[in-house]
C-alpha cells in the first residue's frame, strides 16, 4: 500500500510544515501567527490551524474492537436509539413504548418513583413488549433500586425470558445523589454486592453507573467531566474489588452516562480517549478477560445549551450532538427534545428528536462506518490531547484522595461550579454565543406563556440548588429571566436607532445595536439615516422612543452625540453605539450609557431594564 501511494504521488513535490507555516504567515501580512492562528481552548491544550502526519508519530494504532478500544468496543457501529419514558401512570407508559417501538426506538429509559416499585408495576409496564429484543433502562429511587433488581429479573424468569439476552442497566449511583442533592451515603458497598447478585445471571444487565451527565448539565469542561468521570468509576471499581469481588464482575456492570455537549470535534475526541483511558485503568486490575476493559457509554445530548426563546435552535444543537456522539462509536444515544426546557414534550418534540436519531441511521448510514474519525490527523490529535489533560485530573483526584473524597469535601462541585460560572460570565459577555439568546434574536417573537420547567426528583418534590450541590441551571436562563421580566412588565420598551454620519459605520452599528436591545425583548427600530440631528430626536420623540441610540463613526460622535443628548433632553434613555476617543468629553456632558463589543450585555441590560422601572 505504501509502495503505490509513493508512486501516485511521487509528481508532487513534498511540502514541508514549515513551508505551509510559512504561507501562512505570508498570507497573515505581519499579523501574529500564535495571536491569529493558535486556540487555546478552556480545557487547557493548544488547537493549531493544520496537522499533519508527523503530528500523531508514536500514535499507536488502533483497531476497532480490540484494546485499548480507542476506535470502539465493535467491529460495527451501531447504537440503540433510546427514549425515557415517565411512568406516573403504568398503563399509559406501556402504550408510549410499545408506540415508540413501531417507531424505531430500540431503547426505553423508564424513571419509576419509589413508591411504585411492585411485581405487579412491573409486569403492566412490560405488558406485550419483547424484552430479549430492545434494551431496557430503569432509574429507580436509590432505596428501593435492589428490590426493583429482585422484582425485574423474578418477572423475567417468570415470563421465561433467557436472561443471557436481557440487556441494558438499572441505575445505582449514590456518589450522584451526594453531587446533585447533598445526600450523603457512606456506606454503599453492600447496596452493590446485593445488585450484583440480584443480576448475576444477567451478564449484559449494568447495575452502577456513572452520571456524568450531571457535570456536563453543570457547565463541565470536556477534560473535568471525562477526568472525574473515570476517578467516579474507578472509586466503585476500587471499593468493590477491596472487597473481594473479581474486577472483571465489577467492571462488566459499571456503565457511564455522558453528556454531549455542541463541541463537534472535540466530543467526537472525549469518547474515543474516555475509552482508551479506562480500558487501561481496568487493566491495572488484571482483569482475565479484555472484554472488562470495554466502557459501555450511553450519550445524551446537553440540556445545558438549551433555551427557552427561539427553541428551535434547539433541533440544531441537538443534530450536531447526536452526530459526535454515533460518530465516536457509542452504545446508546438520547437526544433532548427542543421543547423540554419549558414544557413535558409534546408527541411531536419527541418524534422529532427520535427522527433525528434515524435520518442519522438510515438515511446518512452512520451505522455503516466503524470510527470515520479514524486517521484524521486533528481528532487523532485531539484525542491524545483531551486524553492527556483528563489524565491529569485524574491522578489528581487519586492522589488527594479519590473521587468519593472529593465529592464529601465539596472539590468536585466547587471546580464543576466555577467551570459553569465561567461559561455565564462568557455568554453575558458574548464571548460564548446562544444563538436566539444572547446573539441574534429573534426580534418579534414573545414567550407565548412559556415559563422554565420545574423539574421534580423521584419523590415528587421540586428540584432545588442547594449549598455543597452541582448548580445545573442552563447557560442562557440569566438571558431568559431578563426578556420574560421584560414581557411581564406589560409594556415593550421602545428603542429607536439615531443614525446619521458615515454610512457603513452608521449601519454596522445600528445592526450591533439592534441585536444587543432585542435580547432584552425590546423593540428596536432601525432607520436608514438621518440628514441632521433635529432630523432624527423629532423622529425618535414622534416615535414614543423609550431608548435613543446614536449610531455614526467615532470621529463623528464628537459633533452628533452632545447636541442630540441636550436636544432630547432626558425624554429618552440616550445611547451611544461605540467606544470613541471623545467618551470622557461624552460623559462630562452628562451621557452615561455606551454599548460595544467590550461590555457585559447581561449587565448592561439589567441596568436598562433598571432604569425603565422593568
Amino acid at each position: 500500500m505504501n509502495k503505490e501511494r509513493e508512486k501516485l504521488f511521487e509528481e508532487f513535490k513534498p511540502v514541508s510544515t514549515d513551508d505551509w507555516k510559512n504561507k501562512i504567515v505570508e498570507d497573515l501580512k505581519g499579523a501574529d501567527y500564535d495571536k491569529k492562528m493558535i486556540w487555546r481552548t478552556v480545557e487547557g491544550f493548544n488547537v493549531k490551524p493544520f496537522y499533519r502526519q508527523e503530528d500523531i508519530d508514536g500514535y499507536a494504532e488502533s483497531v476497532p474492537g480490540v484494546f485499548p478500544y480507542t476506535r470502539g468496543n465493535r467491529c460495527d457501529n451501531k447504537w440503540h436509539i433510546r427514549q425515557d419514558i415517565s411512568t406516573d401512570d403504568v398503563v399509559a407508559a406501556n402504550e408510549k413504548a410499545r408506540t415508540l417501538l413501531e417507531k424505531g426506538v430500540t431503547s426505553l429509559g423508564f424513571n419509576i418513583k419509589g413508591r411504585m416499585v411492585s411485581a405487579d408495576f412491573i409486569a403492566s409496564l412490560l405488558q406485550d413488549i419483547d424484552i430479549e429484543k430492545i434494551e431496557l433502562n430503569f432509574r429507580v429511587c436509590i432505596k428501593r433500586t435492589t428490590y426493583f433488581a429482585e422484582l425485574f429479573v423474578e418477572h423475567c424468569k417468570n415470563r421465561g425470558c433467557n436472561l443471557s439476552k436481557i440487556c441494558g442497566s438499572i441505575e445505582y449511583d449514590p456518589i450522584d445523589k451526594e453531587l446533585v442533592k447533598n445526600k450523603v451515603l457512606e456506606e454503599y458497598t453492600t447496596e452493590i454486592k446485593q445488585l450484583l447478585k440480584a443480576t448475576e445471571e444477567m451478564p449484559h444487565m449494568r447495575c452502577i453507573t456513572v452520571n456524568a451527565i450531571d457535570l456536563c448539565n453543570s457547565g463541565a469542561y470536556i477534560t473535568q467531566e471525562l477526568g472525574y468521570a473515570l476517578a467516579w468509576g474507578n472509586e466503585y471499581l476500587n471499593a468493590m474489588t477491596e472487597t473481594g469481588i473479581p474486577a472483571d464482575t465489577v467492571a462488566k456492570k459499571i456503565k457511564f452516562n455522558f453528556g454531549v455537549s455542541s463541541n463537534f470535534f472535540m466530543e467526537i475526541a472525549k469518547f474515543r480517549a474516555a475509552r482508551t483511558l479506562w480500558a487501561k485503568i481496568v487493566k491495572e486490575y488484571q482483569p482475565t478477560d479484555d472484554d472488562a476493559c470495554k466502557m459501555i457509554i450511553h450519550a445524551e445530548t446537553s440540556s445545558f445549551n438549551l433555551t427557552l426563546f427561539d427553541p428551535y435552535v434547539n433541533m440544531l444543537r441537538t443534530q450536531t450532538e447526536a452526530m459526535s456522539a454515533v460518530l465516536a462509536g457509542i452504545e446508546s444515544l438520547t437526544v433532548k427534545a427542543y421543547d423540554s426546557v419549558y414544557e413535558t414534550p409534546t408527541e411531536f418534540a419527541e418524534r422529532i428528536a427520535k427522527n433525528q436519531q434515524l435520518i442519522l441511521k438510515h438515511e446518512s448510514h452512520l451505522d455503516k462506518v466503524t470510527d470515520p474519525a479514524g486517521g484524521s490527523y486533528y481528532i487523532e490529535s485531539l484525542t491524545r490531547s483531551i486524553a492527556n489533560e483528563a489524565w491529569k485530573i485524574f491522578l489528581a483526584t487519586e492522589e488527594n484522595g479519590g473521587f468519593h473524597v472529593a465529592v464529601k469535601n465539596g472539590e468536585i462541585q466547587k471546580n464543576i461550579n466555577d467551570s459553569g460560572d465561567s461559561r455565564r460570565t462568557a455568554l453575558a459577555k458574548r464571548r460564548e454565543i446562544l444563538l436566539g439568546t444572547n446573539q441574534y434574536p429573534n426580534f418579534s417573537e414573545m414567550s407565548e406563556g412559556h415559563e422554565p420547567l420545574q423539574k421534580f426528583c423521584c419523590c415528587g418534590k421540586p428540584e432545588e440548588h442547594k449549598e455543597g450541590t452541582l448548580n445545573m441551571a442552563r447557560l442562557g436562563v440569566e438571558f431568559e429571566e431578563l426578556r420574560l421580566a421584560t414581557e411581564r412588565s406589560g409594556k415593550r420598551p421602545k428603542a429607536f436607532m439615531l443614525t446619521i454620519g458615515n454610512l457603513a459605520m452608521r449601519q454596522a452599528r445600528a445592526q450591533f445595536s439592534c441585536n444587543f436591545l432585542a435580547v432584552a425583548g425590546y423593540e428596536v427600530i432601525d432607520n436608514l439615516g438621518f440628514k441632521s440631528v433635529e432630523e432624527g430626536v423629532s423622529a425618535a420623540i414622534e416615535a414614543k422612543a423609550d431608548i435613543v441610540v446614536i449610531c455614526s463613526s467615532d470621529d463623528e460622535y464628537a459633533e452628533y452625540a452632545i447636541p442630540a443628548y441636550q436636544q432630547l433632553n432626558n425624554r429618552a434613555i440616550f445611547i451611544v453605539a461605540g467606544a470613541p476617543a471623545c467618551s470622557e468629553e461624552l460623559q462630562k456632558a452628562g451621557i452615561e450609557n455606551f454599548i460595544h463589543v467590550r461590555v457585559n450585555v447581561l449587565e448592561t441590560l439589567k441596568t436598562l431594564n433598571s432604569k425603565l422601572g422593568i
